[in-house]
């Protein structure tokens, strides 16, 4: 059969992998053994739910055959080198279809971000590759050419997919006695020094120990018989079973360590480093389950994807019945890591009765206030929660807004930046800072940290001492209107006409009414570009700033909304503010200058724009009005 193309996508990710992952060459037996387990789970449940296969005969098993071993199960046309490792399995198999779909392609619409997420950094590449999904291609860092021989469960023609991973691939009819699949390496150079059973042996030790099938290991085992002239190498195959092969979760967890936990995370998620957290939970009431749920140190490359990969694998007295289901856990727990065995769950049930059954999702409603609960625990250790929180924090608040009957735990994990804080405070810390007359707590939304502390809409606040909290996440322009008050204490936007009420004093009032005129000029050079002209409270420093309307868009909601694709958002102007106490504002009050008063007008305004980080419409116009300000200054010395 005529040589056939990767597609563009895996001819990049397999010169990342060949060319980057050097430092991790060893996952790749990792990745081997995981697909493999996968393709027994999946073909354990076909004899058991699917009278087609009832009857089958299964006797699940992973060979792994190094050297000389691997010639007996494979025809070797090509090389007779003892270079070699396979790992073979006697799982589901794949027909020339699904070999084509599963190495050909990555049918993934977030590929070209998750290659564009590629750093060059070896140990983080290695960990993106593991939760990208594509695990096989790392074969590629230790060998020269890669040998696919399937046969699916049900056919009669098997298939051998071939390729030297640099660009081209094949798939040829094939001879295999039984179904599965098996996976032959031919080693590079980079590859030789896994050719020994005890490297062999170590590996999957540390990352396969408890997959649930056992994995034999197949060897040579070379000894010398007699003396002298009559010495002689033996060579005597040998087999091992080199894992525990058996189910994690169902250890009491007296029996297991802390070294057995991250091993198995490993090797259920890909994931190179050890899980931040690991909760361990048997229920033993009117529902029996087990549950083991791991929150990994980083966030998952496709965390924010639509087609994200769920993280939960269920389980049914052991039977693996599915990882695919994204009802599992809520949303905005995606990032969680582990399985679901349940006791109480018929064999046969179907996805969509998986979707609505009523003991699912009681084992849900009690996971989910654990792994709350354990992320309560978490942020008592403020150090170790703050690296979580910097990796999760915007699935925590989409909690909130989503999960109303747990928003009272959510709202008390929420951290924020302040401006009487460098680094995290809740909503309690800041609860504990408030004025003895304050009745609100302030926020203020924009684009990023650095702009928000710097913005002149909280300078009265912080003149006053008054803590304002800082929010630059895009969610938080719909959470905090959502959540509206923290225990009894309204939240304020100071983005927001109407916050800047409490700070007025009689004083400030009757200096509005002296800036009555000057407003009047300053409405009529900005005409439609503004709702209103007001004198300011909130400002100390700066001399003007846009806020919204008490019920209109702000313009950060106005951006994310057009950044969501959102084509009809409403063309809201802002309310512009001045400062009665700033020097150009006391200047602006006494000039009859006509021409003057129109280029700082719009001074005032777009340079309050630029603050809140919008986009001036006519730059070069601005520029030019910047430059006669700037010239007419030079004239008066």
């Amino acid at each position: 059969m005529a040589k056939r193309m990767f597609k563009t996508e895996v001819n990049q990710l397999l010169h990342l992998i060949i060319h980057s992952l050097y430092s991790h060459p060893e996952i790749f037996l990792r990745e081997l053994i995981s697909n493999a387990s996968d393709a027994l789970d999946k073909l354990k449940y076909l004899t058991l739910t699917d009278n087609k296969y009832k009857g089958r005969d299964f006797d699940p098993r992973i060979d792994v055959f190094i050297g000389a071993e691997s010639k007996k199960i494979i025809t070797l046309t090509e090389s007779n080198s003892e270079k070699l490792i396979t790992v073979s399995d006697s799982g589901i198999g794949m027909n020339e279809k699904e070999l084509e779909e599963n190495l050909g392609t990555i049918a993934r619409s977030g590929t070209k971000d998750f290659l564009k997420s590629l750093t060059g950094d070896a140990r983080k590449d290695s960990n993106l590759i593991g939760q990208f999904g594509v695990g096989f291609y790392s074969s590629f860092m230790v060998a020269e050419k890669v040998d696919v021989i399937s046969k699916r469960v049900g056919e009669e023609q098997a298939y051998k997919w071939s390729s030297d991973g640099k660009g081209n691939y094949e798939i040829v009819d094939a001879d295999r006695d039984s179904i599965g699949t098996t996976v032959v390496l031919y080693l590079n150079e980079q590859g030789e020094e896994f050719a020994s059973k005890w490297r062999l042996e170590g590996i999957i030790k540390k990352y396969s120990n408890h997959i649930p099938f056992p994995i034999f290991l197949h060897y040579e085992d070379i000894r010398y018989e007699g003396e002298g002239s009559s010495r002689k190498e033996v060579r005597e195959p040998k087999e091992e079973q080199a894992n525990a092969a058996s189910a994690l979760w169902q250890h009491p967890k007296s029996e297991l360590k802390e070294e057995d936990y991250y091993e198995f995370y490993k090797s259920i998620s890909h994931d190179t480093e050890d899980p931040l957290v690991y909760i361990h939970t048997k229920a033993e009431g009117k529902l029996q389950y087990t549950t083991l749920f791991y929150i990994p140190k980083k966030a998952p490359i496709d965390l924010f994807w639509s087609d994200y990969s769920p993280g939960i694998k269920l389980y049914i007295k052991r039977v693996f019945i599915t990882d695919d289901d994204k009802e599992l856990m809520p949303h905005y727990l995606r990032f969680i890591r582990g399985i679901i065995d349940s006791e109480d769950l018929p064999l046969n049930i179907s996805r969509e009765m998986l979707q609505q059954n009523r003991v699912l999702a009681s084992i849900r409603s009690a996971s989910v206030k654990k792994i709350l609960g354990e992320l309560e625990d978490l942020k008592k250790e403020r150090g170790k929660y703050n690296d979580f929180y910097e990796e999760f924090r915007l699935p925590l608040k989409e909690g909130v807004y989503q999960d109303f009957g747990n928003r009272d735990v959510l709202l008390e994990l929420l951290q924020f930046k302040s401006t009487k804080s460098e680094g995290y405070t809740t909503f309690t810390e800041y609860k504990e800072r408030m004025q003895p007359d304050q009745k609100v707590i302030y926020y203020i939304t924009g684009e990023n940290e650095r702009n928000l502390r710097n913005s002149p809409l909280i300078e009265a606040y912080v003149k006053k001492d008054i803590d304002v909290l800082l929010m630059y996440d895009g969610i938080d322009e719909i959470l905090m209107p959502a959540i509206g008050q923290y225990k009894d204490i309204e939240l304020k936007s100071v983005n927001r006409s109407d916050a800047a009420e409490d700070l007025k004093t009689e004083e400030d009032r009757e200096s509005e009414k002296k800036l009555d005129p000057l407003i009047k000029k300053i409405k009529k050079v900005l005409g439609s570009d503004v709702k209103d002209v007001r004198t300011s409270v909130r400002l100390s420093d700066s001399p003007s700033c846009i806020v919204a309307d008490e019920k209109d868009l702000t313009l950060q909601m106005q951006q994310l909304l057009k950044a969501m694709g959102q084509n009809t958002v409403p063309d809201v102007k802002p309310i512009l503010e001045i400062n009665p106490s700033h020097e150009i504002i006391k200047k602006l009050q006494t000039t009859n200058n006509n021409e003057l008063i129109e280029d700082v007008s719009r001074l005032l305004y777009e340079q309050a724009l630029l603050m809140e980080g919008a986009e001036l419409k006519d730059p070069a116009t601005f520029v030019k009005r910047l430059n006669r300000i700037l010239t007419k200054s030079f004239s008066s010395l």
